[in-house]
C-alpha cells in the first residue's frame, strides 16, 4: 500500500520541483510581474468591455488565468491572460444572452471552453493545430482585429448605434454622425493620442494605464458627466473575488460552439506564442501541456467569476521584455493584480469607456500586417481564396461560424493541394542501382515492364488523382508495372480500391502488377485486405535495407512476366 502511494505521490514532487521558485531568479520575476499587472489592468478591463460585460471580469481573469496557467504551462514565459480574440469570441458567443444573464453565461463559457482545452490537451491534438494554413489564420485574425476596430467605433464616439453586426453599427455612426458625443469623442482621442505618443518611449510599457487615467481625470476636472464610467456598467466590488460555481441553466447550443470556438482560437494563439517564447533553460515546449495548462487557466478564470483567457502574446512579449525569468514572472503578475484588485476597486469604476474603446481599437490596428497579408496576396489563388474567405467569414458571421469555416477550409485546401501535388514519373535503371526519372508514358508498352514511383499522398483525393495519372492499359498487350511505394507506412481503403482496380486492368491485357519498397506493416495491411488478392495478380516485394533493392528485385520478376508471355515465347 505504501509503494502504492509512492508511486502515486512521485507526478505530483516532479511537478512541485518543478514550479519551485528560484532564488536567484525570483527578485527579477518579482520586479517583472509588476508591470505586467500593471498593463492587465487597462487590457482586461477592454477585452471584458468588447464582451459587454462588466470589466472587472477580465480583472477577475487577469488575476486567475497568470496564476493557475504560469504554474502548468511548459512555456515557462507564456502569460495566460485575456486576449482580444477570445474575447471576441466570447462576445459572439453571449450576443443573443440578455444583459442580466450575461455574467452567469460567461463563467459557464468560460468553464467549458477550459474543459474543451484540457481534452485536447489530454488526447495529444496539439500536433493538429499545423492543419490551419497560415493563410486561414492571417485572414481570420485579420479580420479579427478590422471587427474589434469597427465594434469599438460607437464607444469611442459615445454614440447609439443600431446594426446586427460591428460593421453595419459603424457605419451607422458615420451616417448619423449628430449622435456623436464630443466629450466622449475627446477623450478616446486623447487616449489614442497618449497610447501613439508613448509607443516609442520608456514609458510604452505603462502607456495603457496612463492613457486610461489622464483623460479619465480630465473629465473630472472638466465636470463632463455625460460620459459613460465604468460603474455605469454595473457595480465593482470590493475586496477579494470568491470562487462562484457555473449556473448549468444556462446551457444552450451557441454556448457551446462559442467555447469551441473560444478554444480554437485560444490553441492556435498559444502555440504561436509559445513558438515566440522558447524557455530560457533550453527544455522544449509541449503543444499538449500548454493546452491543458490554459484549460486549466480558463477554469480557475472562470470560478473566480473570470471572461476566457489563454496565452497572450502582448503580455508574454512584456514579460520578457522586463526582465521575465521563470514562470515565476507570470505567476507573481497574477498575484499583483490581486493586490491591484484589493486596493483600487474604488477607483476602478470612474475609468471612462471611450479610453478602454480606444485601447481596443490601437491593439487591433497595431495588430495589423500588411506585408504579410500582401505577401499572402500574391503566393497564388489558393493562398487568395483562404485569406479572403476567412476575413469575410470573420467580418459578417458570429466568430464560431466563421472558425468553423476557417477550419474547414484549411483541410479542403490539404486536402485539394495534395491531389494537384501528386505526381507519377517512370524510373528506369543505369546501372549500379541507379535510376533516371522520366516522365510516366501516357500508355503502357506491350510486353515490356515499366516501374513507376509517385510523389505526393496516397490518401484520399490524392489516390484518386493517382488512378488518373496511372498509364492507361488499353491497347496494351502483356505490360508489367513496377509501383514504387518506398516510404509508405498506411494508405487508405481508396487507395486499395485504385491499386487493386489497376491491378485487374492489367491482367485483362494479360499483364501484372508490382508493389515494390512495401513497409512490412503495409504488407501486412494489403495482405489482409479482403479486396487485393496479393499473390495473383498482384505482387508484393518488402522494402530493405538497401534502397531500389527491392525495385530491382521486381523489376527482374516483372520483365520475367512479360518475356514468358510474349506471344513467340516458348514459356520455357
Amino acid at each position: 500500500m505504501n509503494g502504492s502511494h509512492l508511486l502515486s505521490a512521485r507526478p505530483v514532487l516532479r511537478w512541485l520541483r518543478a514550479v519551485r521558485p528560484e532564488r536567484r531568479s525570483l527578485r527579477a520575476d518579482v520586479i517583472a510581474g509588476l508591470p505586467g499587472a500593471i498593463s492587465s489592468v487597462p487590457n482586461g478591463m477592454a477585452s471584458a468591455a468588447l464582451i459587454g460585460v462588466n470589466p472587472i471580469h477580465g480583472l477577475y481573469a487577469s488575476f486567475a488565468g497568470p496564476v493557475a496557467g504560469g504554474l502548468t504551462t511548459s512555456s515557462q514565459l507564456m502569460v495566460v491572460t485575456t486576449t482580444t480574440a477570445g474575447a471576441l469570441a466570447a462576445g459572439s458567443a453571449l450576443e443573443g444572452v440578455d444583459a442580466a444573464d450575461r455574467p452567469q453565461a460567461l463563467l459557464l463559457l468560460t468553464v467549458l471552453a477550459g474543459v474543451v482545452m484540457i481534452v485536447a490537451g489530454v488526447a495529444r491534438l496539439g500536433r493538429y493545430t499545423r492543419f490551419v494554413s497560415h493563410s486561414v489564420m492571417t485572414g481570420f485574425l485579420t479580420g479579427i482585429s478590422v471587427n474589434i476596430v469597427l465594434s469599438q467605433l460607437p464607444g469611442l464616439t459615445g454614440a447609439d448605434a443600431a446594426g446586427q453586426v460591428a460593421l453595419a453599427r459603424a457605419v451607422d455612426v458615420v451616417l448619423h454622425p449628430t449622435r456623436i458625443d464630443v466629450s466622449s469623442l475627446l477623450a478616446g482621442l486623447g487616449a489614442l493620442g497618449i497610447l501613439i505618443g508613448l509607443s516609442r518611449t520608456r514609458l510604452a510599457a505603462v502607456s495603457s494605464l496612463v492613457a486610461l487615467v489622464v483623460p479619465t481625470v480630465v473629465l473630472v476636472v472638466a465636470g463632463a458627466d455625460d460620459v459613460t464610467l465604468v460603474k455605469d456598467t454595473g457595480q465593482i466590488p470590493r475586496g477579494l473575488p470568491l470562487p462562484q460555481l457555473p449556473d448549468l441553466g444556462q446551457l444552450s447550443f451557441p454556448l457551446v460552439t462559442g467555447a469551441l470556438a473560444v478554444a480554437a482560437i485560444v490553441l492556435v494563439q498559444g502555440s504561436g506564442v509559445a513558438e515566440a517564447a522558447p524557455n530560457r533553460d533550453g527544455t522544449t515546449s509541449s503543444a499538449n501541456r500548454d493546452f491543458v495548462a490554459q484549460g486549466i487557466g480558463n477554469l480557475a478564470a472562470g470560478f473566480f467569476r473570470g471572461q476566457p483567457v489563454g496565452g497572450s502574446v502582448g503580455q508574454t512579449a512584456l514579460n520578457r521584455t522586463v526582465g521575465g525569468r521563470t514562470r515565476w514572472a507570470a505567476i507573481l503578475s497574477g498575484l499583483w493584480m490581486l493586490v491591484i484588485l484589493v486596493a483600487c476597486s474604488s477607483l476602478i469604476g470612474l475609468v471612462a469607456m471611450p479610453t478602454l474603446a480606444a485601447i481596443l481599437v490601437y491593439a487591433a490596428v497595431k495588430s495589423l500586417k500588411p506585408a504579410e497579408l500582401a505577401t499572402i496576396l500574391r503566393t497564388g489563388p489558393t493562398s487568395q481564396i483562404a485569406v479572403v474567405t476567412t476575413f469575410c467569414a470573420t467580418l459578417f458571421l458570429p466568430v464560431s461560424a466563421a472558425v468553423g469555416i476557417g477550419v474547414s477550409l484549411s483541410l479542403l485546401l490539404q486536402l485539394n493541394q495534395e491531389a494537384l501535388d501528386l505526381k507519377v514519373v517512370q524510373l528506369m535503371p543505369v546501372g549500379g542501382g541507379r535510376w533516371t526519372e522520366h516522365p510516366a508514358p501516357p500508355r503502357l508498352p506491350s510486353h515490356q515492364a515499366t516501374v513507376l514511383d509517385v510523389y505526393g499522398s496516397l490518401l484520399y483525393a490524392g489516390s484518386r488523382t493517382l488512378r488518373v495519372k496511372l498509364p492507361d492499359t488499353a491497347g496494351a498487350e502483356g505490360p508489367t508495372v513496377v509501383l514504387r511505394l518506398r516510404g509508405r507506412t498506411a494508405v487508405g481503403a481508396t487507395f486499395v480500391k485504385v491499386v487493386d482496380d489497376y491491378a485487374v486492368a492489367l491482367t485483362t491485357v494479360g499483364g501484372r502488377l508490382y508493389l515494390s519498397g512495401v513497409d512490412p506493416t503495409l504488407a501486412e495491411l494489403l495482405r489482409r485486405a479482403d479486396r487485393l488478392d496479393v499473390s495473383d495478380p498482384v505482387g508484393i516485394f518488402e522494402a530493405t535495407e538497401l534502397v531500389g533493392e527491392s525495385t530491382e528485385q521486381a523489376l527482374r520478376e516483372a520483365e520475367a512476366w512479360a518475356v514468358r508471355h510474349r506471344p513467340d515465347s516458348s514459356g520455357q
